[in-house]
This record gives structure tokens, sequence and C-alpha cells, in this order.
């Protein structure tokens, strides 16, 4: 896989290539001076706005439509040498059989990206690589072409978003921390969820629960009163008494049977907790 990332490319898109490509298509004057006003707009630093010759604003709402505008001729070239590719914005992987061939379609895509486009090619970002080493909008692909998988620097920025969202230190109920995650979590699953790896997908889910059990259980603070939360919810007396009195780090704790009998995981749903994993048959 050839795995390409164009070096500040929002920021060096030439203005006046770009207005060519869109003259092209779109025959309103009117349109035009205000696509050329919004990229000659500038730029705001410390309260002074600095003017600019190239580029354009990133984040802004007409910036990826015009990034499509001319990286088309890329996809064009791409689709004229029969090449296997895809492409967001300005990342693109294209597939190829060898390294070889990888190191070929590398060298003259740059080439033809800095003489017909004047993009430079990323190279620190870059790279002829297996699939699976390689991540693309937050997936990776296994080397078979067969599996879909989230790549492993979005799953950990996903973990770290819950336990800041979880932490210890927020100090309010249970449903309200679950009324903040809902909307993170059904986003996240709208993109994510389109992975083939449920397992990854079920195995998070219950990672979160025992997050929200640890939260409980450092809520009912002190052994008395989680042996009279325990057995009011259903765990019996001994095992109440087992779990409230255990010197066990919290951690370890929120994968016990009787905090996990006590907070089931309908528990969870009855409060709203989306889930990740939604079966195509459910």
């Amino acid at each position: 896989m050839v795995d390409l990332d164009l070096e500040k490319f929002f920021d060096r898109v030439n203005h006046d290539g770009l207005m060519a490509r869109v003259a092209a298509r779109l025959s309103d004057k009117r349109v035009l001076r205000l696509i050329r006003a919004f990229l000659k707009a500038g730029v705001m630093e410390d309260g002074l706005v600095s003017p600019v010759d190239e580029g354009t604003p990133q984040g802004g709402p007409l910036s990826p439509l015009l990034s499509n505008l001319v990286l088309d001729d890329l996809d064009k070239e791409l689709e004229r040498r029969g090449h296997r590719f895809c492409r967001y914005a300005d990342d693109a992987n294209i597939y190829v059989r060898s390294r070889r061939a990888g190191e070929r379609v590398m060298a003259s895509v740059s080439r033809f990206l800095t003489s017909k486009l004047r993009l430079k090619v990323n190279e620190t970002k870059s790279a002829v690589a297996q699939p699976e080493e390689r991540k693309f909008l937050g997936f990776s692909i296994s080397d078979d072409g067969s599996e879909r998988r989230i790549a492993p620097k979005a799953l950990n920025k996903f973990k770290a978003q819950i336990r800041d969202m979880t932490r210890r230190t927020r100090g309010i109920s249970l449903p309200q921390i679950i009324e903040d995650l809902a909307p993170y979590l059904l986003g996240w699953r709208g993109y994510f969820g389109f992975c083939q790896t449920p397992r990854v997908l079920t195995n998070l889910e219950a990672w979160i629960r025992r997050r929200l059990r640890l939260y409980l259980w450092r809520q009912w603070q002190n052994g008395p009163n989680r042996f009279k939360v325990l057995q009011r919810r259903g765990v019996p007396k001994f095992h109440a008494a087992v779990a409230a009195g255990s010197p066990t780090r919290l951690w370890r704790m929120s994968g016990h049977p009787a905090l996990q009998q006590a907070l089931r995981n309908s528990y969870f749903d009855g409060l709203g907790l989306p889930r990740l994993y939604v079966s195509a048959h459910a």
C-alpha cells in the first residue's frame, strides 16, 4: 500500500489554479467573487489579520469541497494509470501488488503532484507498507484485504476520551454521566461501527460498563454504605459483605462478581447507555 499524505495541503493550495478549476464548472461571477473573497479573507493571529496568497482556511465550510476540485486531477490520473485507490481530502491510499511497485508509484505520483498541482508529499507521514501497518481515516486493513479494523491510535483516543468523561473528580450522578456520554458514543458508533471486528466493539462496551461500575463504587465511598447498596440491589448478604470489606484495588474491584450482579448490563441499558455493537439482524 502507498500511503500518501500531502504536506500542509490546506495551507498551500494555489489560489489562481483553484479559481480556474472553479470557473471551469461555474459561470456565476458573483459566486466566483465570493469564493475568491473567502480564500483571501486572511488568518487572524493574536488579534491581527494576516493576508494570504495561497491555501484554504482549515475548518472552513468550503475547504473540503475546494480541495476535491484540486485533487480531482489526482483521481483522474490514478484512474488513467489503472490504480486501485481510496482518497479522502488530502489522505490517499493506493493499493499495489509489491513493495517495489509501491516505491515506483510513490515516486511517480510525488512527481505528478509537484509538477502538475504544485503540492508536496509529506515524506514523514507517507510510506510504502503493508496495509496492517498503516491507518486510513481511523481504520486499518488486514494484509489480505479481508477485514476492516479500527486502528490502534483511534482506539487509544476513544479510551482517553471515556476516561476523561468518567474521571473520579467529576462528582455528578451516573445518569448525568451517561447523558454526557451518549452523544459521543452514538457519533463514534456511527463512524467506527463500519468496522468488521465486532469483538472489539463488544469488548469496548464491557470496558465502558466497568468504568461506570468503578465510578459508582467510588461514590458509595465506604464499606458499610457499599454493603447496604449491594444488598439493596439483590446481592446475597454474605457476598455483599465480602465485596464491601475487600481491600482489592478499585479497578480490579470493578470487575468483582458481586458488583456485576448489582449493576448488570441491563441496568446500564435502562439508563440509556448506547451499545457500540448493533447486530445487522437487530
